[in-house]
């Protein structure tokens, strides 16, 4: 598995939604890459922090700061 692949995958791996191959993949992939461990603890966070605010909060969020928001996580690399 590369960086990519981890990448794709990541929301399906915090679900524990993941085939258990590919969860043994990401597994190993973590064990040796500190870029995609980094990420992963930074989407935990982000996922922790916004599960925190008040829906009317989250969907108050002007749709350029959202949609410039989006564009950075897709455009993050590892």
């Amino acid at each position: 598995m590369n960086c990519t692949e981890f990448v794709e995958l990541v929301t399906a791996f915090l679900d524990g939604a993941l085939p258990e191959e590919d969860e043994h993949r990401v597994t190993e992939h973590l064990s040796g890459c500190d870029g995609c461990t980094t990420y992963l603890a930074q989407f935990r966070t982000t996922v922790d922090q916004l599960g925190h605010l008040p829906e009317d909060d989250v969907l108050a969020l002007p749709a350029t700061t959202r949609d410039n928001l989006m564009a950075a996580f897709r455009r993050k690399g590892v």
